[in-house]
């Protein structure tokens, strides 16, 4: 890798300039460590299954930021900032967050809990989380703001534990865990339960389509919290989703979990001056390359939060938003990848000669914002394939893609472009070649939604 020349003591407008741009900022980074989780705690395959046919706990706790903010004026923030809409809010309820910059393009997202009168708790990736804290620490807001960095990153532990059942038999084992009868929950509400004397915040959730429960606490209750889990799952298989296989379903769940930012924009030098690039900073790969970091942002209908985008209230980016509405240039879909020309992949480290970009299953991933080409039938670029897994319960490859929206209905064939580009600079990727494959896409979400 070749030597950097910023520091993490720049703001992320200072590391861009110094890098050449964001993308020679970003580009060919690698990634950093996900969480404290091992990749695999039995057999990623068995623990694919496990959300299938079973039950799958899964730990959350050290990979996301959390995002704390609290006073009159709170509200008032998220109503300024974020597409949705917060008109029928109360305690207990929860969302997904979206917020976008002033041209209506993709900054970020995060589950939105609405904890107290006046508190509120966000927690997901750091984008979004740290757009919302500029705008709190600068804009005339009475409240108090703080964003707790991703614990994977931090030298104390996190604040809370968090936890994630799913499955078939996920109710199954949380029945047996509560202290009283489960309460009648809506999808997305949260309340309080008793877990052999533990209070324990419980959201009504699920991943990959199934049922499940995200569930939180003080992290020095988690590891007793997750031994009452183990041991009442027993019966059911239950198992512990490792690093790799908790990953994987967002390619059934049609969620792409990560995307460059739309930072780099007019009117928001003020923003990279006030970010420290160590807050702000991933990276780039797959075959896309490009030196203009524009190219690599998504609107949020692009991305498939169409439906949670509200125009009862002005917000940052609701004109653009409102003028795209209804008439995207692209759409979010899955595709499947072809399975000859996956297996072809690996049956070139079986030749002479060049070989592909090695698939380290179930979750290839050699950058945290992947962008791999999508072709049409001419050769011509019509979209991106980003977040990519075998799923075994499919027996297929999938990824998640963001194509040109005529190129959007289900059976359309596509290829996708494997591979870095020549003067790659990835240590984690090795010397290989380009590889075309067969793809067609599909719905997103890939399966029916059971949650």
């Amino acid at each position: 890798m070749s030597e950097r020349s910023w520091s993490f003591s720049d703001s992320m407008a200072q590391a861009s300039e110094k890098a050449g741009g964001p993308v020679g900022l970003m580009r060919d980074l690698g990634i950093a460590k996900f969480t404290k989780v091992p990749d695999e705690i039995t057999n990623w395959i068995e623990e694919q299954r496990s959300w299938r046919e079973s039950v799958a706990l899964a730990d959350q706790s050290y990979h996301m930021t959390d995002h704390y903010v609290e006073g009159p004026d709170a509200l008032e923030l998220y109503k300024d900032f974020a597409v949705n809409s917060f008109e029928n809010t109360e305690p207990g309820k929860a969302k997904q967050l979206v917020v976008a910059n002033p041209n209506g393009k993709f900054i970020g997202d995060a589950i939105w809990f609405h904890l107290e009168e006046d508190k509120f708790l966000s927690v997901g990736g750091a984008a979004a989380h740290n757009w919302l804290q500029y705008q709190a620490e600068t804009g005339d807001y009475d409240l108090e703001a703080e964003v707790q960095p991703r614990p994977v990153t931090m030298k104390e532990d996190p604040t809370y534990y968090r936890y994630q059942v799913q499955g078939p038999n996920a109710y199954d084992v949380m029945e047996e865990v509560a202290d009283e009868p489960l309460p009648d929950l809506g999808f997305f509400n949260h309340t309080t339960i008793s877990i052999q004397g533990h209070d324990v915040n419980i959201l009504r959730h699920g991943m990959a389509g199934e049922a499940g429960y995200e569930f939180w606490g003080p992290y020095e209750e988690g590891e007793e919290i997750k031994e009452i889990f183990m041991s009442a799952g027993e019966e059911y298989d239950i198992r512990h989703l490792g690093a790799e296989s908790y990953q994987t379903p967002n390619a059934i769940l049609g969620w792409i979990p990560i995307v460059v930012p739309a930072i780099w924009d007019e009117g928001m030098e003020e923003y990279l001056e006030w970010l420290d690039v160590g807050d702000g900073l991933l990276s780039i790969g797959g075959s896309f390359e490009s030196d203009d970091i524009t190219d690599y942002y998504f609107t949020p209908t692009e991305l498939g939060y169409g439906h949670i985008i509200n125009f009862d209230h002005e917000f940052c980016g609701s004109d653009a938003l409102e003028a795209e509405a209804g008439n995207p240039d692209r759409q979010k879909v899955t595709l499947v990848w072809d399975d000859d020309d996956v297996i072809d992949v690996f049956a070139s480290l079986f030749r002479e000669g060049p070989t592909k970009k090695f698939m380290r299953f179930p979750h290839p991933r050699a950058s945290a914002c992947h962008y791999d080409q999508v072709l049409n039938e001419d050769g011509e670029r019509v979209g991106f394939s980003t977040d990519k897994s075998y799923i075994y319960n499919q027996r297929e490859f999938l990824s998640l893609g963001v194509v040109d929206s005529e190129l959007a209905e289900p059976g359309t064939e596509v290829t996708v472009l494997w591979g870095e580009p020549e003067d790659n600079d990835n240590d984690r990727v090795e010397r290989h070649e380009m590889a075309e494959i067969t793809a067609t896409v599909a719905p997103a979400p890939y399966t029916e939604d059971s949650r």
